[in-house]
């Protein structure tokens, strides 16, 4: 039947101080390692104490497992310095937080036992290697002040490139030569692409500034020429209208000249003396004719072609001839010496009377009204005019 005893533990070696190159410190003081198998087991007797073969004197494998020699050994631990360093470390924030806590909460700070950090310090001054053993180094340092200035005068002869200058030093200068031709690369490769967008930039700005000024170009042309076919248009509209004029005057002077073979102005001889619509005390009204001031026995002629109406005394116009034309004009003669012709049909120039002061007048004179139609008398001048006759 199984034992109920533990199964025996295997040893392990106690944590000594080491220093930096490994070798145990005489003056060292071992203190025990809480982690060791047994170091909290409870004192005394008890349930599970030292002196009770409770459950914990109880092991069911101690038969069928056996512990082998030394693989079940605690590793040794190297650097007794990191161990330090650590419960250091450990301690300084335990403080810092204890000491936030206690100021948060008002109370006195709470007091700190920091370990003597002498020792510590010379041990790991003892154990850093000499300078002249470092490598890249040694070549710059001399061991005496004769090596020293050699190497100094020598260094300082040398040029800076290669002075001091190892291979991974050379490989630094490498790496970074290559991450500043990368950096410088880079740059170029930024600046092309922004020269690059601003160039295009600059050519969409001209490309858009060229359609605009074509467009308003274009505007300006089609305004330009809009407005030259207007005033094409109106220069031929007024040719046309000079031609028009011309040829509507060409056309009247040839009526005039026609007309003027058939109408003919009443004397040869003559003066204007009082004109249609004249005031004067020498009439009822206005003047209602124009007067042709000649000598007594001056022939007067028929203006046009017309029928004989009327002939005989008619008051204030002394000895009168009414001629009524073939559109029912009627032209008065009036103030005759003698009357030629009474009656009948006439043609143009015939001698109808002759001039004299018969009537209401100061002077002989003959007196020439037109009245369209029979009607209210017109100014005789315009419409003599109006039949070619230059008066």
């Amino acid at each position: 039947m199984a034992s109920n005893r533990l199964a025996p533990e295997a040893p392990s070696a106690p944590h000594l101080p080491q220093d930096l190159s490994g070798s145990l410190t005489d003056t060292a003081t071992f203190a025990p390692d809480p982690f060791a198998p047994g170091a909290f087991a409870p004192e005394g007797p008890g349930p599970y104490g030292a002196a009770d073969d409770g459950p914990s004197g109880w092991n069911p494998t101690e038969e069928s497992v056996r512990s082998v020699r030394g693989r079940h050994r605690v590793a040794k631990q190297r650097g007794g310095l990191a161990r330090g360093g650590t419960v250091l470390g450990v301690g300084v924030i335990a403080a810092v937080g204890a000491g936030g806590m206690a100021t948060a909460e008002e109370k006195p700070p709470v007091p700190i036992s920091m370990p003597d950090l002498g020792s510590l310090a010379a041990d790991v001054t003892g154990a850093l290697p000499d300078a002249e053993s470092l490598p890249g180094i040694g070549s710059l340092l001399g061991s005496s002040d004769d090596a020293g200035d050699a190497s100094g005068t020598a260094t300082a002869a040398a040029p800076l490139s290669s002075a001091g200058i190892t291979t991974e030093d050379g490989q630094g200068a490498g790496a970074g030569e290559a991450l500043r031709s990368r950096i410088l690369q880079q740059a170029d490769t930024q600046q092309a692409a922004a020269e690059r967008d601003a160039r295009d930039a600059a050519e969409h700005t001209a490309l858009v500034q060229a359609e605009k000024t074509a467009a308003t170009d274009h505007k300006a042309a089609v305004a330009d020429a809009k407005a030259e076919r207007a005033e094409a248009a109106r220069k031929e509209a007024a040719a046309r209208a000079k031609h028009e004029a011309e040829a509507r005057a060409k056309a009247e002077a040839a009526r005039l000249a026609e007309l003027a073979k058939s109408y003919l102005l009443p004397v040869t001889s003559y003066t204007l003396t009082a004109s249609f619509g004249q005031a004067g005390d020498r009439w009822a009204a206005d003047h209602t004719g124009q007067d042709f001031a000649a000598p007594t026995g001056t022939p007067v002629k028929a203006v046009h072609s017309g029928t004989i109406t009327q002939a005989g005394w008619a008051g204030a116009y002394g000895y009168r001839i009414v001629l009524t034309l073939d559109d029912g004009t009627e032209l008065w003669f009036c103030h005759l010496s003698s009357m030629v012709k009474t009656g009948g049909k006439v043609a143009t120039g015939e001698v109808i009377g002759r001039v004299g002061a018969t009537g209401n007048v100061t002077g002989p004179h003959l007196h020439l009204e037109v009245r369209p139609g029979g009607g209210d008398p017109i100014d005789p001048m315009p419409w003599l005019r109006g039949r070619g006759l230059n008066i």
